[in-house]
């Protein structure tokens, strides 16, 4: 490979590292707008959230059209495949993190254009801020190739699990005393689920920035096992389900 050519594949990884973190910062203002336009009614904010899901779309055809063209030149081997590959699959949960976040949004207009009084009252901004937080995590990790954070990310989601859990039970239980409240109630649920799914997206990048760093696929093998192979343990025990 020339010194031309190396410059040429050097400057088409970084723009393909940067237009996904630009990605990623889309989606997270997404999350942050959709949950305030659900704690304060500014509807103003839902149309925010709107544009920049049609802007983080266009970012993900941009990115695997790049991808795609890397590849075909390049013919790149080890780590720089291995961030290619991992970015490729990225795209699809960060793409989909969005489409959480627009439902949110969606879903917080629907409740404060119907003016209804029988809201049951439950906090869903510390689960919103925790997958933010996720999110910001595991795009940092990809950033710095961190195997060290990406896994304390994958760690993360067994928490997020808890309060997605916590919020349906105290959601069905208003339900159950409060009929007037359960067309709310279930708007709610459908909030705090896609909150949950979000988390779910972080976990999934964060175990490909695992991947990508490590050369270890790390899915479905439990926390401690991650764990023990972002710190490259020799003696990593056999892969099994973990809580």
């Amino acid at each position: 490979m020339s010194e031309h050519t190396n410059k040429q594949f050097d400057a088409d990884l970084e723009s393909v590292r940067s237009q996904f973190l630009q990605m990623g910062g889309l989606v997270e203002a997404m999350i942050q707008e959709a949950i305030d336009a659900l704690a304060s009614g500014d509807l103003s904010l839902v149309e925010k959230v709107r544009e920049r899901e049609k802007e983080v779309n266009r970012h993900e055809v941009e990115i695997d059209e790049s991808i795609s063209r890397i590849l075909a030149r390049h013919q790149p081997t080890a780590i720089d495949l291995r961030m290619l590959m991992a970015v490729s699959k990225m795209l699809t949960d960060m793409e989909r993190s969005g489409d959480e976040a627009e439902k949110v949004a969606t879903v917080a207009r629907r409740i404060h254009e119907a003016e209804l009084r029988h809201i049951p009252v439950i906090e869903l901004r510390h689960m919103a801020a925790n997958v933010r937080t996720m999110l910001h995590q595991a795009l940092d990790a990809f950033a710095r190739l961190d195997p060290i954070q990406a896994a304390a990310v994958v760690r993360s989601d067994k928490e997020v699990d808890k309060e997605w859990k916590g919020a349906l039970r105290h959601l069905i239980t208003y339900m159950i005393e409060d009929p007037r409240t359960i067309s709310r109630a279930i708007d709610m649920i459908f909030i705090a689920r896609a909150l949950e799914r979000i988390g779910d997206h972080a976990k999934n990048m964060s175990e490909r920035v695992i991947y990508m760093v490590k050369g270890a696929d790390v899915r479905h093998t439990g926390v401690k096992n991650t764990e023990r192979q972002a710190r490259g343990d020799e003696d990593s025990e056999e892969p099994q389900q973990d809580q």
